[in-house]
């Protein structure tokens, strides 16, 4: 008649899951249930993440056991429970396990233990019932108060407390049972008791039992008593059917027959099929195994000051019922001990993560007490208590405090911020200062300053500058297909273009020196069509691998998403890497040429060449664009594009500074120094 003890093992799990009780107590018996119990509750308990912090077991009472040890071991487990920092506390046992429970408020306050302040939650299995030895039914009995207990599943049986009342020794003078229990409810003696009745009240049977407090004596049916009450109307049930059996054929009677002259207990074979409706109007049935198909009451039990209690129902189990349905509790109607001010106890081994942290394990510790981790970059968590911190999505990021993801904004230089306008602004100034260079020594291709070291080498130059300042002007806006498919290789062949004309005047200053004589044979390699080969050939270099660049893995817009935390960085991705790579390295290689050059022949007479210019300024060229190199690898975003065009500006601007500001400062301020007979002097 009780139902499945696994299932309720699983009640007392799902009421400590439903209030997320993780960090409990266990008190059981000290027999073969008690042994059963943590053999078949711990591992199961486990599993679904909740820990222990004490497991004992309450000493057996018996007249043979040391009373001096007992006392002793009672005195140690009440110590570990009042110290533990659990509040939720799972109790296995019987009648004999609450009376003895009963004892702990006692040790409490002789040890000076403070009992509000380690009042804990009692979860109690249902073979416990509450009753009082006659030492015991005056003691306090706050310590029960707001329990919880299950008890097996049963309903208020019409005339109950009638049979109740009228039930006294009087009535039931055969029943010695009555009379017994009589005595010791009442405190009182029968006159024909052998007991000594000179302390003791007389019993006159007419007492009344709704006098008695609860905790003496319930009115109430309980699980237990509904259960025998059920039993009553089963065996019934099944003796009908034994006896009609009869009547249904010949088979089914001589099986009938048979089991009348054999053992009463063969009801079994009946009771297993029996399947009724009981006064109450609940179904009664048993499953394949001979188990009563019945769920759990759930009940808070609520004390009073004089010793009475009330049995509250605040939920059930069905079994039987849908997964979802199988627990129902109402937590409204829960009264908790007075200590938690009714509010909802926590039994945790320390307090839940809060929202931006997940939890990370305590070494030596039980797995339900952890530290909590602020969630590392780029994730968050919006729930408390995460094992693992969750990955905002590409286009999102975690705020501050990592309990949500931010959309991200969307980021490239653009001509609408102060960094862009900026930019933009010194590469068009440069332009024009380069633009006016050019009709300055134009308008003076007559002079002997502009003739000097081949005029239409420098023409080419300054335009090429002109372009290169022009150029910058790409990496600013919105990537698009058309303006990374040009910048890059356009910024490659005009550099390239600047540079060999740096180093094509170089060589023709070093040339000019070396042709002292008429009719050496070097003279023939200085002139027009030498310059231009140079320029030509490594233009043409650079346009080869522009091209090969843009046939094998052209650039293109793209879109990143985890350079910079809280932006999505449009960008022209450079496709080919090594291509990339390859285009600055020719440059770099002729850049290395004209300094190594120009720095050879920086001791020629001043007067005739521009070797010590050329020096300086690709010491600046080289210099930028070595820097250039690191600064651009350890930036995101679209500072990456900022690097770059101050790099193009930077470079260029040195060119145009330290070639072409000497020229023109002659030209423009000392136009005197601007003759043969100046451009022949020796220093």
């Amino acid at each position: 008649m009780f139902p499945n003890l696994k299932l309720q093992y699983k009640a007392i799990l799902r009421i400590l899951l439903y209030f997320k009780w993780t960090w409990i107590g266990v008190i059981s018996g000290h027999d073969i249930k008690g042994e059963k119990f943590e053999q078949n509750m711990i591992p199961m308990f486990a599993q679904k993440g909740i820990c222990f912090d004490f497991i004992v077991r309450i000493p057996k009472m018996s007249f043979s056991s040391d009373i001096d040890d007992m006392v002793e071991e009672v005195y140690e487990i009440n110590e570990i429970i009042m110290r533990s920092t659990v509040n939720a506390l799972v109790i296995h046992g019987e009648i004999e396990t609450i009376m003895t429970l009963r004892v702990f408020p006692m040790i409490s306050a002789d040890e000076h233990i403070s009992t509000k302040r380690n009042v804990k939650i009692w979860i109690m299995t249902a073979q416990m019932e509450f009753t009082s030895f006659p030492l015991q039914r005056d003691w306090d009995m706050d310590f029960l108060h707001g329990a919880i207990s299950l008890s097996v599943h049963s309903s208020e049986v019409l005339g109950f407390q009638k049979f109740l009342l009228l039930r006294n020794p009087s009535s039931e003078k055969k029943d010695g049972f009555l009379r017994v229990f009589w005595e010791q409810a009442f405190g009182c003696r029968f006159p024909n008791s052998m007991a000594d009745l000179q302390d003791k009240d007389i019993c006159s049977g007419e007492e009344k039992l709704e006098t008695i407090p609860a905790s003496v004596f319930e009115m109430s049916m309980t699980g237990h008593s509904y259960s025998v009450f059920t039993a009553a109307y089963v065996v019934a049930h099944a003796l009908q059917a034994l006896y009609s059996s009869r009547f249904k054929g010949r088979l089914i009677v001589d099986e009938a027959v048979k089991l009348q002259n054999q053992e009463l207990w063969k009801l079994n074979h009946f009771i297993k099929r029996i399947v009724f409706n009981n006064t109450v109007g609940e179904k009664v049935s048993f499953n394949e195994n001979g188990v009563i198909e019945a769920g759990f009451d759930i009940i808070n039990w609520i004390t009073f000051p004089n010793q009475s209690f009330q049995r509250l129902k605040v939920g059930k189990i069905e079994s039987m019922a849908p997964q979802e349905e199988v627990l129902r509790i109402w937590e409204e109607a829960i009264v908790w001990p007075s200590s938690f001010n009714q509010v909802q106890p926590l039994s945790v081994c320390n307090d839940e993560c809060p929202l931006g942290y997940h939890k990370t394990k305590k070494e030596g510790e039980p797995f339900c007490c952890y530290d909590c981790i602020l969630c590392p970059q780029g994730k968050f968590s919006n729930q408390t208590d995460m094992d693992e911190c969750l990955q905002c999505p590409q286009d999102h990021y975690p705020n501050m405090e990592r309990d949500s993801c931010t959309p991200k904004d969307i980021s490239f230089l653009s001509y609408g911020e102060p960094l862009g306008i900026a930019l933009a602004v010194l590469a068009l100034s440069l332009s024009f200062i380069t633009a006016l260079v050019l009709w300055v020594f134009i308008k003076q291709r007559e002079t002997p300053i502009v003739k000097a070291n081949n005029r239409n080498l420098t023409y080419t130059l300054l335009t090429s500058l002109l372009l290169a300042f022009l150029c910058a002007l790409l990496f600013i806006g919105q990537p698009d297909k058309v303006r990374c498919l040009l910048r890059q290789t356009a910024f490659g062949i005009i550099f390239s273009m600047s540079v060999s004309c740096v180093l094509a005047k170089t060589v023709i200053v070093v040339l000019a020196f070396r042709v002292t004589k008429p009719g050496s044979r070097m003279r023939k390699w200085v002139g027009k069509q030498q310059a231009t080969s140079i320029v030509l050939s490594c233009s043409l270099i650079q346009a080869a691998l522009c091209t090969v660049w843009l046939a094998m893995s052209p650039p293109f817009p793209d879109i990143d998403m985890h350079s910079v935390t809280k932006e999505i960085v449009l960008e022209c991705n450079e496709g080919s890497v090594t291509m990339f790579y390859c285009v600055l390295g020719f440059m770099g290689l002729l850049a290395i040429a004209s300094f190594t050059i120009a720095f050879l022949a920086r001791k020629l007479p001043d007067s005739f060449n521009e070797a010590k210019f050329i020096t300086f300024s690709m010491l600046v060229f080289c210099s930028v664009w070595l820097s250039f190199v690191p600064t651009y690898l350890s930036t995101r975003g679209k500072y990456m594009v900022a690097v770059e065009i101050f790099s193009i500006l930077a470079s260029s601007a040195g060119l145009l500074g330290c070639i072409f500001s000497p020229k023109c400062f002659v030209i423009l301020m000392r136009p005197q120094l601007n003759s043969k007979e100046q451009l022949r002097r020796k220093d």
